[in-house]
């Protein structure tokens, strides 16, 4: 049978966050490898894209689809130290939803110029290419299938669904919750044996961060509740939460929902199974 498993790269919301305070959670932001089979998908290039990258190209050739939530920095400005893109014979293919201002390979363009980087997207060796998918989109991702939806953030956000032999996560990041729960991301979530979702905020921060376009752990348990999902994993961790606060926040989503883990770098879970590592 083919296997549905998901490692954390990065798990920051924002801004990388090295230190000593940020450890054992990690300090790199958002980029998530889903492995389904020979199948691989990464759901955003933060700076935890990089150390993936090294560990691909050590492996040999290989195929890479990189699912983008949106193009904010800290969700791809890993894509420039990810080492397949510099190697032949690696084939990387970057996907997402309308950003409302331009087309997404314009986005990667401009991020790879002078006088901001100084190695060029038409320079790259290996088979790179950018795609925008449209609004609803289901399509197939080598043995996985992909369903799209719009999230509710400042600027256009994209979740993504992953469904491989009867197994589903899905990724919902840097979105807002409303008064009640968005009906959109319910019915993406609905029965996913996995859901990452964004907690940036604490119910008592969020009074002071509305229209942000980030979310607290309570909205993701009422969410995770609602669409019956299986396993819940709190994401998109603050810039400035220490390792301690992030496990007292975990603590407390625990109560409203059982199943419930904080995203750690490192953390591998098996999809439909148990967390197999807190940290690699």
């Amino acid at each position: 049978m083919t296997k549905l498993a998901v490692q954390f790269h990065g798990v920051r919301g924002s801004l990388a966050s090295p230190g000593a305070a940020t450890a054992r959670v990690g300090g790199n932001t958002s980029c998530v490898e889903v492995m389904c089979g020979d199948t691989r998908i990464v759901l955003d290039a933060g700076s935890g894209l990089r150390a993936l990258g090294d560990r691909l190209v050590a492996t040999g050739p290989s195929a890479t689809t990189i699912l983008l939530s949106h193009v904010h920095w800290d969700h791809i400005h890993g894509l420039p130290f990810f080492a397949p893109i510099y190697v032949p014979g690696h084939q990387v293919n970057v996907v997402s939803g309308p950003n409302g201002v331009m087309p997404l390979e314009e986005v990667m363009r401009r991020q790879m110029t002078a006088p901001f980087f100084p190695v060029e997207w038409d320079e790259l060796p290996a088979a790179v290419s950018a795609r925008d998918a449209r609004a609803g989109d289901r399509f197939e991702v080598g043995a996985a299938i992909v369903t799209m939806a719009r999230l509710n953030h400042p600027d256009p956000v994209w979740g993504y669904r992953i469904e491989c032999n009867g197994r589903s996560v899905v990724y919902a990041t840097d979105t807002e919750h409303y008064a009640c729960v968005d009906p959109a991301l319910r019915k993406l979530a609905a029965g996913a044996d996995l859901l990452i979702y964004d907690a940036q905020y604490t119910p008592e921060e969020y009074p002071q961060k509305v229209g942000w376009g980030h979310s607290t752990w309570q909205a993701a348990t009422e969410l995770a509740k609602l669409a019956g999902v299986g396993q819940l994993a709190l994401f998109h961790h603050d810039p400035r939460r220490s390792d301690d606060a992030v496990a007292e926040i975990e603590a407390r989503a625990r109560g409203g929902f059982a199943a419930t883990v904080a995203a750690r770098e490192g953390m591998i879970v098996e999809v439909g199974g148990e967390v197999a590592a807190e940290a690699a």
